[in-house]
């Protein structure tokens, strides 16, 4: 003998059940979780890391006298830090450069290139939460550039420095610090100091002494 309650039971069992497997998708692929989670945006981000969640760390200070990264190596204009360091996030760098390549586009030819690249992943936690629990969740993708580091370069066909100038400034709004102007003939940066290469001077003789010259002169007498 079948109660109501016992068929509603029944019912609803095999209701939910074909529920929780029509919601259900196991998709197999061959691409990593990270990838999955990162490729599909339209900002930079590396295409695999090996750790997701990494320490904050600190911005280099350029301290053991290497000027490299500070010049240009591909365009003939091109912005650098000039302030302090900073950490420069995947959106800022995008938006810099989207800028640039349309006030570029009506030059056929021209290139931008992007000197960094954000490779660290930073995450954060929640507002008012409470100490532990472990790391926070990723957020977004970052680099972290020092003083006299160059940002942003352009080239690839003549570009008129009054342009050029005013397109790099537009893209120096974009960013969290303070930037420079530069191109091929500006000198390497060390911190906030500027490497000026010594001009070549004109190097006098060292004077003869008296002696030498009485001898040389008695050695000449016939």
């Amino acid at each position: 003998m079948f109660s109501l309650l016992a068929i509603t039971r029944r019912v609803g069992a095999t209701f939910s059940g074909l529920q929780r497997t029509s919601t259900q998708h196991n998709v197999t692929t061959a691409l990593s979780p990270l990838s999955l989670f990162t490729r599909g945006r339209g900002q930079l981000a590396p295409k695999q890391v090996k750790h997701l969640k990494r320490h904050k760390g600190r911005i280099p200070i350029p301290t053991g006298g290497s000027t490299k990264g500070t010049t240009l190596a591909y365009g003939d204009w091109g912005i650098r830090i000039k302030g302090n360091g900073a950490r420069l996030s995947a959106k800022q760098l995008t938006t810099a450069q989207e800028v640039i390549v349309k006030k570029l586009k009506v030059l056929k030819g021209s290139k931008v290139y992007l000197r960094v690249f954000p490779d660290i992943p930073v995450c954060i936690k929640g507002n008012e939460t409470r100490m532990g629990k472990g790391k926070g969740t990723f957020e977004f993708w970052a680099t972290r550039v020092p003083t006299g580091r160059v940002i942003f370069e352009i080239g690839g066909v003549p570009i008129r420095e009054e342009l050029a100038r005013d397109v790099l400034r537009q893209a120096s709004a974009k960013l969290p610090t303070k930037m420079e102007f530069i191109n091929k003939s500006t000198p390497p940066r060390l911190g906030s100091m500027l490497v000026v290469p010594p001009k070549p001077g004109h190097v006098e003789p060292p004077p003869i002494p008296e002696g030498v010259l009485s001898s040389a002169a008695l050695a000449s007498a016939p």
